[in-house]
């Protein structure tokens, strides 16, 4: 009997002292964590904005950069990034889009020309797609297709298309191949972002 109350005491003393050691290390690493999280937002506003920054750069410089380059600002009740350069190009306005995946939350920016006619950059920070298929999405490759692509097909209904095959068009880049399911459900949540930013340009 005593032998048992003892191990049931030291089972509670041993899952007390855990979860206090759990909840100080959470609460030691929490500000780090929003601190690299707010890092990685920053730096992929910078790459669809198309600001130059630095391959190696910290946090504490990636969001000096953005400080310096990106002013953000109401439209209705859209909140836009907007970055002009100092050389008077025209620069880009970027704003966030999210929806669901295919296995999880997909999260990242597009950028549009300030005129709101074509397509400047695309990231993507958040995303649970299958490697080597949806996860493709993250790439260079396939996000680099974008870049100039307009916004509003022939007609001038807003709205791209992401599908491999068919008919080209102004509004039209190719998917990825075996990832038909999470190039769907990008170009929704893609076309959800550019109908929502070109009704309050109207």
């Amino acid at each position: 009997m005593k032998g048992s109350v003892y191990t049931l005491v030291y089972a509670a003393v041993l899952g007390t002292v855990c979860a206090l050691v759990l909840t100080f290390a959470a609460s030691f690493t929490a500000p780090y964590k929003r601190a690299n999280a707010e890092a990685e937002e920053v730096k992929n506003i910078l790459l669809a904005l198309n600001v130059s920054i630095p391959a190696k750069a910290s946090s504490e410089e990636l969001v000096k950069i953005y400080k310096e380059n990106v002013q953000e600002q109401q439209r209705g009740g859209i909140t836009t990034y907007v970055y002009t350069p100092s050389d008077n190009n025209d620069g880009a306005i970027a704003m966030r889009f999210a929806g669901p995946g295919l296995w999880g939350p997909i999260k990242g920016f597009l950028a549009l020309d300030p005129k709101i006619t074509k397509i400047q950059g695309i990231t993507f920070y958040e995303q649970e797609e299958t490697p080597g298929l949806g996860g493709e999405i993250v790439k260079p490759s396939f996000r680099d297709k974008f870049v100039g692509l307009l916004i509003r097909d022939q007609d001038g209904k807003p709205g791209i298309i992401i599908k491999s095959g068919g008919e080209a068009a102004v509004n039209k880049v190719d998917g990825i191949s075996g990832a038909t399911m999470t190039c769907d459900k990008v170009q929704q949540m893609l076309n959800e972002a550019i109908k929502s930013i070109v009704e309050e340009k109207q």
